[in-house]
């Protein structure tokens, strides 16, 4: 068996928010496989060397794959400490009001992305993903629009808004809420009188998600909705029949989005089995406006935990920053209070995602440790130019979703250097191989690449 590359189960930790997760370098030489696996201590310690904990919430939750989002006011990101607590703390941001319809078409035809562009160029610097919020929802809608009485006129309009705006946003958002608040409250099951509903009717839905899939196919396209995190309620079931049927018929969805605005005691008991039950049905899940009546630390974490216990819960935001920013500002709902300071529910949800807010002791070694492997997960790919044996001495980084890999490749010729990126690593395998020889990288040698990032410059040096 020609070298391969395994990866590594121990688990890497975050810089600072600019910089990604990254897991240490480790050799192996038995009998040409360079391998990493999970390093067991033994002797009078006993343990297992865990991930060295993040102290913001952005960072910890990327520990397990996950984004920590909020919130943001265009309005409020000249304010230095709500943008601090902003760039220190979150990976991802949801335009509160700015990408709404009575935003960016107050005329018919007429676009304005002045405040939404804004927020996306804030998140564009500080290395943050956006949620666009959101493309179709009975409220906040513009008079011209709700007072449409043609079907025709009503589709075209529709379809025209979502195409307008993901194409101004094409490659900027990680994901849309298409259709938000669709379903009634109370037991029917059902959709809500809007104007999309009666002119439509229940084709409105999947109308909107094709035209948003053909305006960005890269996005990721998501239902949002209130009221729907306990399993046996009526409107939680409508949704969940709603996307069965979407999945089944091949309709372009592919996350659910549960705002989470929840009382003081917090999320129902069935929260998690809610979460996996529309896992399964091939989305992802993701809590989309959490706050919470008096911020309980316990009802937080709950929260949290039910996320985590969900593989296929890929993030949570909050709904905003300190209480003071906040929609339900009577009820000091959020993680911060309003003067920017962190309050007992921030160090629950640091905790349940794993994180901690004092730094630890140095561990006193053990007396030995034991090895195993993953097993080969990246095998060389030879092509017509590049007769590679094998692969060895990997640089492995973390950054904005995705896992990067820069490696020295050996040959008759000697050595060269690949890169290659994916999203998991059971993608690895089925990754394609950038061979990196070109004159920019130098001439002589090139070999055991590493990976930095330098703050001060905001720069990833290659050496």
């Amino acid at each position: 068996m020609p070298p391969s590359f395994a990866r590594s189960v121990i688990r890497p930790y975050e810089e600072n928010h600019e910089a990604p997760t990254r897991p240490g370098r480790r050799r192996a030489s038995l009998l040409g496989l360079l391998v990493a696996g999970a390093l067991v201590a033994t002797g009078t310690a006993g343990a297992v060397p865990t991930a060295v904990k993040a102290s913001t919430l952005g960072a910890q939750a990327a520990q397990s794959g996950r984004y920590f989002g909020t919130a943001v006011a265009a309005g409020k990101l000249g304010d230095g400490t709500y943008s601090t607590i902003l760039d220190r703390e979150f990976t991802m941001v949801t335009p509160e009001n700015e990408m709404k319809w009575d935003t960016t078409e107050r005329s018919r035809g007429s676009f304005s992305f002045a405040p939404a562009d804004q927020i996306v160029s804030h998140a564009t610097a500080h290395g943050q993903r956006v949620r666009g919020h959101t493309l179709v929802w009975h409220s906040q809608l513009p008079s011209w629009v709700s007072g449409i009485t043609d079907a025709n006129t009503l589709r075209t309009v529709m379809n025209n808004h979502i195409t307008t705006v993901m194409n101004h946003f094409k490659g900027k958002v990680y994901a849309w809420d298409v259709v938000n608040e669709a379903f009634a409250d109370g037991g029917s099951g059902q959709h809500r009188s809007s104007v999309f509903q009666n002119l439509l009717g229940d084709g409105f839905i999947e109308q909107a998600f094709r035209t948003a899939r053909s305006a960005d196919p890269s996005a990721k396209l998501c239902y949002n909705d209130y009221n729907i995190e306990n399993w046996s309620d009526a409107k939680t079931q409508g949704v969940y029949r709603m996307v069965r049927d979407f999945r089944s018929r091949g309709v372009p969805i592919d996350c659910v989005g549960f705002q989470s605005h929840f009382g003081s005691s917090g999320p129902p008991s069935s929260f998690q089995t809610t979460l996996a039950n529309f896992a399964a049905l091939g989305v992802d899940v993701q809590i989309t406006e959490l706050d919470i009546a008096q911020a309980s630390p316990t009802a937080y974490a709950n929260s949290v935990k039910a996320c985590r216990n969900v593989p296929r819960c890929t993030g949570m935001t909050v709904w905003g920053i300190r209480d003071s920013d906040s929609w339900r500002s009577g009820e000091n709902p959020l993680l911060f209070d309003g003067s920017g300071n962190k309050k007992a529910a921030y160090n629950s949800v640091l905790s349940a995602l794993g994180g901690t807010t004092t730094a630890t002791a140095p561990a006193a070694l053990p007396s030995g440790f034991g090895w195993s492997s993953s097993g080969p997960l990246i095998s060389p790919k030879p092509d017509s130019t590049h007769d590679i044996a094998g692969i060895k001495d990997p640089s492995v980084v973390y950054y904005k979703g995705k896992w990067h890999v820069f490696a020295s490749v050996a040959s008759s010729s000697g050595y060269n250097l690949v890169y290659l990126s994916f999203n998991d690593w059971s993608q690895a395998g089925s990754a394609t191989h950038h061979y990196l020889d070109r004159s920019a990288i130098g001439s002589g040698y090139r070999a055991a690449p590493q990976v930095f990032y330098y703050a001060p410059q905001k720069l990833w040096y290659l050496v």
